[in-house]
């Protein structure tokens, strides 16, 4: 998959959730896939770009979700449930 279809991917992806990343970013990670910074900057990891929809679901899902919950609480858990399992791309 190119960069520039990934980030489309999040931009439906956010849009179904209802935010708004700063910025998407993709480059290379060496412990973590992605990663979501306090001021709404998304990073993920060029390795997700050759990844399953169902991986790339889960990993832009669980990033978008940390704009609204910081944290992996119980309301984290749930929506991240909540999403990957009702909402299909």
């Amino acid at each position: 998959m190119k960069a520039e279809n990934f980030k489309k991917e999040v931009y439906v992806w956010a849009k179904i959730i209802g935010v708004e990343p700063k910025e998407i970013h993709i480059r290379k990670m060496k412990r973590k896939l992605a990663s979501c910074s306090s001021r709404g900057r998304l990073t993920f990891a060029t390795e997700l770009l050759e990844e399953t929809p169902e991986a790339r679901a889960y990993a832009i899902t669980h990033e978008l979700l940390h704009l609204r919950y910081p944290n992996h609480g119980k309301m984290f858990k749930s929506l991240l449930k909540i999403y990957l399992r009702k909402t299909t791309l």
